[in-house]
């Protein structure tokens, strides 16, 4: 039976994956991924956080399975992974997840199969939805993910398999994990591989380098924002549903100001669709950031807390500078005080690896965006 779709009383879901009635466009990029899938050709995908690559991959399952019910389409994030022990629980906890989820089979039997994973299961209070954890001797690692990638081959299915910020793995202390996923992947042909990833740099080198193991082996989707008049109709359309509207200058507006990112138009659209309000002016979105920012607000406070004296106070300059091409150059060190060359590279290396700052073509950023807003608003 067919998973009945409740419903929403807010249409701009800005947290997961709903339906293909909630997602906004990517055609041509869904199409373009299930072709490279469907044909044998693991794919790329690369773009910055917070514009849709998730949401993409989950739509895109959501159509493999529309097309083919016995597809197993397995998604993992490795982005708080942190060596191949948890690469290995992360996706073994995917694949049993996968297995309780979306087949249906009984719990006892699915733990008495992956019984040699030892895996537990909770479930969530609110939901009640299974959480799966897998417990294995860490020393017993690369046995394990190569049963993992085993059952995935003598599986007799069409196997689909994401794995969220894939450059994570180059941080690994192990050494030759690049070389012993490829070593795995490469022979088996049933399963389809999407490895996505936010750092352009570090996935352009993984898999353009002769020297690396994955060279050559996939194709390439980079993910752009969505033209802001498909986002404008999709938007739109839900305000008029509710009999209210939002005014096309507004969201042009409103788009220019996150570059048209999704997550934060979709956070945005949320809070000023929830106000039942016909959308006029840029105040209104204005006041919808606002509230954004105040429910966050204990967060960043939290998050600065984490920082040295030279980190927050690099931070800051960014966001108040807005972007900055030289962090080092003299001129931006004696506009906001800064302790001096040598700091500022010290400090903007720990920032780039926290994803505080993203280099762009044109500089450096805040990578979060509404925390780029509360710092102007509260240190300016």
């Amino acid at each position: 039976m067919a998973k009945k779709t409740i419903k929403r009383l807010n249409p701009f879901v800005y947290e997961g994956y709903e339906s293909p009635e909630y997602f906004c466009d990517r055609t041509i990029e869904s199409e373009r991924l299930i072709a490279n899938l469907q044909n044998g050709r693991n794919t790329v995908l690369i773009s910055p956080r917070k514009i849709g690559k998730t949401g993409l991959i989950k739509h895109v399952f959501h159509q493999i399975k529309q097309q083919n019910k016995d597809a197993v389409c397995i998604y993992t994030d490795i982005f708080h992974t942190q060596n191949q022990h948890d690469l290995t629980q992360a996706l073994g906890r995917a694949i049993i997840e996968e297995k309780l989820l979306n087949r249906r089979t009984p719990l006892d039997k699915v733990l008495r199969y992956f019984s040699q994973w030892r895996p537990t299961v909770s479930f969530d209070p609110l939901t009640g939805a299974p959480t799966v954890s897998v417990a294995f001797e860490r020393s017993k690692s690369e046995y394990t993910l190569k049963s993992l990638f085993d059952y995935l081959k003598a599986s007799g299915k069409e196997v689909y398999v994401a794995i969220d910020e894939f450059q994570t793995i180059t941080d690994y202390p192990e050494q030759g994990t690049e070389a012993l996923l490829r070593s795995h992947i490469q022979f088996i042909h049933n399963a389809h591989f999407i490895f996505s990833g936010s750092k352009m740099h570090l996935m352009a080198e993984m898999f353009s380098s002769p020297k690396r193991p994955f060279y050559q082996s996939t194709a390439t989707l980079a993910l752009e924002p969505i033209h802001p008049e498909i986002y404008y109709d999709f938007a739109s359309r839900f305000f008029k549903e509710k009999k209210v509207s939002i005014d096309e200058a507004v969201f042009q507006q409103l788009y220019e100001q996150f570059d048209g990112y999704t997550w934060y138009l979709q956070s945005v659209l949320n809070r000023l669709y929830e106000r039942e309000k016909h959308v006029t002016n840029y105040q209104q979105v204005r006041d919808a950031i606002l509230s954004i920012l105040s429910d966050k607000g204990s967060q960043y406070e939290m998050l600065m807390t984490f920082l040295t004296a030279n980190q927050f106070c690099l931070l800051k300059a960014i966001a108040m500078e807005g972007v900055v091409a030289q962090p080092q150059a003299n001129e931006f060190v004696l506009k906001y005080e800064l302790s001096g060359g040598s700091s500022v590279k010290r400090a903007l290396d720990v920032l780039k690896e926290k994803d505080l700052v993203y280099q762009t073509s044109k500089g450096y950023i805040v990578y979060d965006r509404f925390l780029d807003l509360w710092l102007k608003r509260t240190y300016r």
